[in-house]
């Protein structure tokens, strides 16, 4: 059996930080601006704004980390939307940034390969 897979070369993967509590409104802003998933895991940090412990000791901050994957042209449209679904107007609230990504691949559905195909032809 020969197995076959499709690169993705015109991909961005947006990453944002966030205070716990915050990615499902994040994701679905992402959604609703045309990603089509998110992934989130939890992690932790610390800076300047978690030094307000006993004796200003830094107090480990719990985080929600979301990445998606997105065409490039949709990623100003989600990133934008993801920024003000966080909040990140708001001082240490979190950070959002772009990583372009050289290639990526996943299972696409044989007829939107196609589909892809028959636009890139066309124009």
């Amino acid at each position: 059996m020969s197995r076959e897979f499709t690169i993705l070369t015109d991909v961005s993967l947006i990453t944002c930080i966030v205070q716990r509590g915050k990615a499902d409104v994040v994701v679905q802003a992402a959604q609703d601006a045309g990603a089509q998933g998110a992934t989130i895991y939890y992690g932790y940090g610390s800076g300047v704004r978690e030094r307000l412990g006993v004796l200003g000791l830094a107090i480990d901050v719990e985080k929600e980390i979301i990445t998606t994957l997105v065409a490039d042209d949709q990623v100003d449209r989600i990133f934008e939307r993801m920024y003000f679904a966080a909040e990140l107007d708001v001082p240490g609230a979190g950070i959002i940034y772009v990583t372009r990504l050289d290639k990526a691949a996943t299972h696409i559905p044989k007829e939107i390969v196609e589909r892809l195909s028959r636009k890139r032809k066309e124009g």
